[in-house]
């Protein structure tokens, strides 16, 4: 038990101390825009900056985690996560743009990390279950920055908020360290990969990997254009208050979660590219109701359709990380992992920006439909994929 728990708690851990620093500025930003002087709808702005450096970081990083050890490298990201939040204390334009950057390259290795520990810590049955519940790390971070953040603020303001956050970033570094040795002595033994191209060129020759990376870009821009889009959405078009409407976003992001797992260990039971799929066909279906829903609606049925879709929505990433891991080939798990991730967070660059430009241009109902149907797409060609045999 303590060969699985150790390893599994540690990436979990660090998971959600990324994620809290990954969310922290969007949680402060009508705040920290007031006394910047800046618009607050930059915080798209820096999400897809965030995300845009943590791909390009995914795709290097597989062969410094062989290397140097998985763990060393995810202590380093959460120092670079911890830079980022201390320079957004100092109160400048300047330095809350750098810390989005290191905030970036602090996303970037840590699934590519998790996926080395991981896949040679656990044993093949329960990848599903285990890949699932460490990415409980995004919404639980999320979770946890919501709650302690408006905390903070009241109590110390958002510069004091965010030197809180670095120290709490330095002080995971540092316990992390007693379980360092253990985890990165097990898993860097052997020699690095054959590099990153090598495992770009392998994803996309390989049909059940090919589809499930160009499924991971398509389904993160449904996830979040739920995530980023639905308050705003259900504020200005089916008339909620604010606070009606963040219940519902965090209420469908517990259900998620819950449904996340519950994903996790089916797909250790029936083919995952099989229930990825469905879960595609679920998820047009739940985005078209919450595109169809009349501004008139009643708020039983707003509710219902939110936890519909919210449900499925954030509940395919472990499933999508656990295939990818099952499919790399010995000692590759990082680097193919690392494609998976950066083709993930390109999701996170493009979506909600055409989400937004549809919705402004046309309206919030044609932004619906163009993410369902790209979100089908992906669903039939994981289910024709999924009839084929797997290449040896």
């Amino acid at each position: 038990m303590k060969r699985v728990f150790v390893p599994v708690a540690t990436m979990l851990g660090i998971q959600v101390m990324i994620s809290i620093s990954v969310i922290s500025l969007s949680v402060m930003m009508p705040v920290v825009a007031k006394d910047l002087a800046i618009d607050p709808k930059l915080v798209g702005l820096f999400v897809a900056t965030t995300y845009v450096i943590a791909a390009g970081i995914a795709l290097a990083a597989a062969g410094p985690v062989v290397r140097f050890g998985a763990v060393r490298i995810s202590q380093l990201a959460l120092l670079m996560a911890a830079i980022g939040l201390a320079l957004n204390s100092t109160g400048l334009v300047a330095a809350t743009i750098l810390a989005v950057m290191f905030i970036g390259v602090a996303q970037g290795p840590i699934n590519p990390a998790s996926a080395h520990v991981l896949s040679q810590r656990v044993p093949r049955e329960y990848f599903g279950a285990v890949f699932s519940l460490k990415q409980t790390g995004v919404p639980i971070g999320f979770a946890l920055a919501g709650i302690i953040f408006p905390q903070l603020l009241g109590w110390v303001g958002w510069r004091g908020a965010s030197l809180v956050a670095a120290g709490a970033a330095v002080l995971t570094a540092l316990v992390v360290e007693l379980l360092r040795p253990g985890l990165d002595t097990r898993v860097s033994e052997g020699k690095a990969g054959p590099g990153i191209w090598h495992s770009i060129r392998f994803v996309m020759a390989h049909p059940q990997l090919r589809v499930l990376g160009c499924s991971a870009f398509v389904y993160v821009v449904a996830q979040h254009t739920f995530t980023f889009y639905l308050v705003t959405y259900l504020y200005e078009h089916c008339h909620l208050t604010i606070v009606q409407a963040g219940g519902l976003l965090s209420a469908s992001q517990f259900v998620g979660t819950v449904v996340r797992l519950v994903s996790g260990g089916t797909g250790d039971r029936v083919p995952r590219m099989k229930l990825l799929g469905w879960t595609g066909v679920a998820m047009t279906v739940g985005c078209l109701a919450t595109g169809f829903l009349p501004s008139d609606a009643p708020f039983w049925l707003i509710a219902v359709v939110v936890m519909g879709y919210g449900s499925v929505v954030i509940s395919w990433n472990g499933t999508s990380q656990a295939e990818f891991a099952h499919l790399s080939p010995p000692g590759q798990a990082a680097a193919v992992a690392a494609v998976q991730t950066a083709l993930a967070f390109m999701g996170s660059v493009f979506g909600p920006p055409v989400f937004a430009l549809l919705s402004s241009t046309i309206d919030y109902r044609a932004a619906f439909i163009f993410v369902a149907a790209c979100v089908l797409s992906a669903a039939i060609w994981q289910l024709v994929v999924a009839r084929r045999p797997v290449p040896a």
